[in-house]
């Protein structure tokens, strides 16, 4: 069973992966605002240069949980391999 520091750690990683939901929300409500108001002049680029990070965040987020989760598998005497998600 996992100790203090590791719920920690899950439950700091999983506020993260939600506030970058959160952000990516506001990106895509900021951008359809903004597409609307500044037309041809709206600055595309930008926004999927930004959308692009917030998806690179949640890629880091996913393989530290997923680190974590092994990690915590390996201390508890299982092999990760052999654990299986329900669909």
């Amino acid at each position: 069973m996992p100790d203090a520091p590791e719920n920690e750690a899950r439950r700091a990683l999983n506020r993260l992966k939600r506030a970058v939901e959160k952000a990516e929300r506001e990106m895509r409500s900021v951008e359809g605002t903004l597409r609307h108001a500044e037309g041809s002049d709206f600055p595309a680029a930008d926004f999927d240069a930004a959308a692009a990070r917030l998806d690179a965040v949640t890629r880091f987020v996913d393989e530290q949980a997923e680190r974590l989760q092994q990690k915590i598998l390996h201390a508890g005497g299982l092999e990760p391999g052999r654990v299986r998600r329900r669909p």
